[in-house]
């Protein structure tokens, strides 16, 4: 398991994405009108490439922006402070990194035949409102530990009017011995995207860890389920007190790996079940083994399916070349 992050290191982290306190001000004032404005002319003229990033500020007057996939369309709220909603907006409905939005579809095309869902780091819901949309029938549960974000994902599912349908959790999801502390507020203009449940504040509101196990019988015995785990360095908690789930649900998972994972210990709860690793690239699933951390590609897809059953479900996979065993991630992100 990853080493809990100390004080020092994680206040250091802190600071340097928030431009040491001026990042806010400086967004704040790109998203009035006639900055914005001057700010898009000038990067079409100097630097076209950066708005394909979709890390520009988003105007400040914009309540929210419509996400596509695959024909369904769905709401975000706030882009001028929500990460993912000022993605689609400078995507034009669709995440402007091609990794990221192949993720959103890869994990769409899985969505539309489960019943049931886990968005386990939900941060502001792309992944429950991109589920729902697709599937009218499906019931998904969202996870988000920071008290402000938690509010923004509220209003996201309240927007797009699936609260009938997704149970809200205001917990962590690992070890149920552990307990988090989340600060009420961020010092950034934008929601937090990074925290984890191994991050200390020295003040805050408690946040309840609970296993993955506690959710075994809430899922329909025969049923498909898709998991989305993305909680910043923490997923190794996540699969050793989800070992009953998994082993009874075969979920396919999406699921962050960074650099510095324990991924050896991912490999041993899950390749004796039955998994395969595919490293989530820009246009295509790479078979890839053994799973690491990844410099350019953060997104990788475990599951019990062959690469025939997956590409049924309209998922492309890399064909390796005649004779040749999945390798390391490196070798297989260059695939297309």
């Amino acid at each position: 398991m990853a080493e809990r992050t100390s004080s020092a290191a994680q206040r250091l982290r802190t600071r340097r994405r928030t431009w040491y306190g001026m990042k806010r001000h400086v967004k704040r004032v790109l998203g009035w009108r006639l900055p914005n404005l001057a700010m898009r002319g000038a990067v079409r003229v100097a630097a076209p490439s950066l708005r394909a990033t979709g890390r520009l500020p988003a105007p400040a007057g914009i309540p929210e922006v419509t996400g596509r996939v695959y024909g369904s369309e769905f709401a975000m709220l706030r882009p001028a402070r929500c990460v993912v909603a000022k993605e689609l907006y400078w995507g034009g409905g669709h995440r402007p990194q091609p990794a990221d939005d192949f993720a959103v579809r890869l994990f769409a095309a899985v969505a539309r035949r489960c019943g049931t869902m886990f968005d386990i780091g939900a941060y502001t819901g792309l992944f429950t409102l991109v589920g729902t949309a697709v599937n009218p029938r499906i019931r998904a549960h969202a996870f988000e530990i920071a008290p402000e974000v938690y509010h923004a994902l509220f209003d996201n599912c309240v927007r797009n009017r699936v609260l009938d349908r997704v149970t809200l959790h205001h917990t962590g999801v690992g070890d149920p011995a552990r307990r988090a502390t989340m600060p009420v507020r961020s010092a950034d203009s934008a929601l937090p995207c990074f925290y984890s449940d191994d991050m200390a504040f020295d003040d805050g509101v408690p946040v309840e860890i609970v296993a993955l196990d506690a959710f075994t019988d809430t899922v329909p015995q025969g049923g498909s389920t898709v998991l989305k785990v993305d909680v910043e360095g923490t997923e190794t908690a996540v699969f050793e007190h989800g070992s009953r789930f998994v082993k009874e649900h075969r979920p396919d998972i999406l699921c962050e790996v960074l650099p510095g994972a324990d991924t050896g210990r991912l490999h041993a709860l899950l390749e004796p079940l039955g998994y395969r690793f595919h490293l989530v690239g820009e246009q295509a699933l790479a078979p890839a083994t053994p799973v690491r951390g990844h410099d350019r590609f953060r997104d990788w897809f475990f599951t019990t399916r062959a690469p025939a059953g997956l590409r049924e479900l309209g998922i492309p996979v890399a064909r390796l070349p005649e004779g040749r065993r999945p390798e390391s991630a490196t070798s297989s992100a260059a695939l297309p």
